[in-house]
């Protein structure tokens, strides 16, 4: 894989140079609310500024279905890249159409242009190779080079991701490298106790990686609403807890797996809970009581671990020696339900260990309770990417930045 190290070494100065990046950041009532995905992206595009290139950067945002959406939209991620470049950055209102050309011929060496959202496109995420190909010609048709720096993206097989690097000279951007390098840490030499904290509300969107983790892990902590099909599969109550039935049987095998391979599974003993779910908007008082995980009411759903279980999971990361984190523990989002997602940042924060954060809603999470990124070792940018890394599986984008 080519590093935009070797592509600014070739030299860059005049040339259109297409950066496939993940400017996919939350939005609320039109406000960023986490910009980290555009910061991550920074050194590249400023790198290639400095080399005088003139910078075209494209990315999604959402889920649009293929025809423009005022609600997705990146003006507002383009506007925060303006502001955290401290220059201007052009805007194109469409992907390939005349604004996108207007634009990009627009540019002199050193500015930066942004298109509209790929997915306004349907040929960006066509199933078809030849609708998806023809999108990436058009894509083509703005650029002399491609960078590849949308990490959270590569596992897709997108035009902007796997089809246009094929139609143009192609290098990986520093994101794209350093993401690469910390998973092969995870996955090649991987420095023991080896520690994974899972979280998140659907076990059917860990179930792959817990599979292959099984067979690597030393100990694999469970938490946030997938905690409940575990906890329900163990035959506990869990009340109107957050489960998935048709899980139930996988989680089962996985339990009696870990138990025979001598990895250590752990759910929680206790767990925060209440009559609803919270008001994630008024972050009003919500009234919850902790319960052992074996006696959680009828009436009530299980929103966070408890103070015991937070204990013991700070307990089983305190003498890793790698630690990778995927999934908060609780609807960290409201206050009342955040102690446990607290609880295993801080055990990162405090274990010697390499700490990994998975991205996704695990990153928001370090950011949104005031944490300091830098004391992670790393925290992704794509946890869906992180995750089919870990599962083994070939991504599309990382293959197409290969060849």
């Amino acid at each position: 894989m080519k590093t935009i190290d070797e592509l600014l070494a070739e030299g860059v100065a005049g040339k259109r140079v297409f950066v496939r990046a993940d400017l996919n950041v939350p939005l609320a009532d039109g406000v960023i609310t986490d910009d980290g995905r555009i910061r991550a992206v920074l050194p590249t595009i400023k790198a290639l500024v400095d080399a005088d290139a003139k910078v075209v950067v494209a990315s999604h945002l959402g889920r649009p279905q293929g025809a423009p959406d005022p609600a997705f939209s990146l003006l507002q991620p383009a506007e925060r890249l303006a502001e955290l470049l401290g220059a201007p950055v052009a805007f194109a209102q469409d992907t390939v159409g005349p604004a996108a050309h207007d634009a990009v011929n627009g540019l002199e060496p050193g500015q930066v242009a942004v298109i509209e959202n790929l997915r306004f496109n349907a040929g960006e995420t066509a199933k078809d190779d030849v609708e998806r190909g023809e999108f990436a010609d058009q894509l083509a048709a703005l650029a002399d080079v491609y960078v590849g720096d949308g990490f959270g993206a590569v596992h897709r097989k997108h035009a902007s991701v796997y089809d246009l690097p094929a139609r143009l000279p192609h290098y990986a951007g520093y994101l794209i490298a350093t993401e690469v390098g910390v998973l092969k840490k995870l996955t090649e030499d991987v420095q023991r106790p080896y520690v994974v904290a899972l979280g998140g509300s659907k076990v059917s969107d860990k179930l792959a990686v817990i599979d292959q983790l099984l067979g690597k892990a030393d100990r694999i902590l469970i938490g946030g609403g997938m905690a409940f099909t575990f906890l329900k599969a163990k035959g506990y109550e869990i009340g109107a807890s957050l489960v998935q039935d048709d899980q139930l049987p996988a989680v089962a095998e996985y339990v009696e797996r870990a138990e025979k391979n001598g990895v250590e599974l752990l759910v929680p003993v206790d767990v925060v809970v209440a009559d609803r779910f919270p008001d994630l908007k008024t972050k009003a008082p919500s009234h919850p009581t902790t319960v052992a995980a074996d006696a959680i009411p009828a009436d009530q759903m299980g929103l966070d671990i408890g103070p015991e279980s937070r204990k013991l999971y700070a307990s089983k990361l305190a003498d890793a020696a790698t630690v990778f984190w995927n999934g908060p523990m609780g609807v960290f989002e409201h206050p009342d339900y955040a102690e446990g997602t607290k609880a295993v940042a801080q055990a990162l924060l405090d274990s010697p260990a390499f700490t990994v954060v998975g991205g996704g809603d695990s990153a928001a999470a370090v950011r949104l309770l005031g944490f300091d990124e830098n004391a992670f070792g790393h925290i992704s940018t794509g946890g869906g990417a992180s995750l089919e890394y870990l599962e083994g599986k070939t991504l599309p984008g990382l293959a197409a930045l290969e060849d």
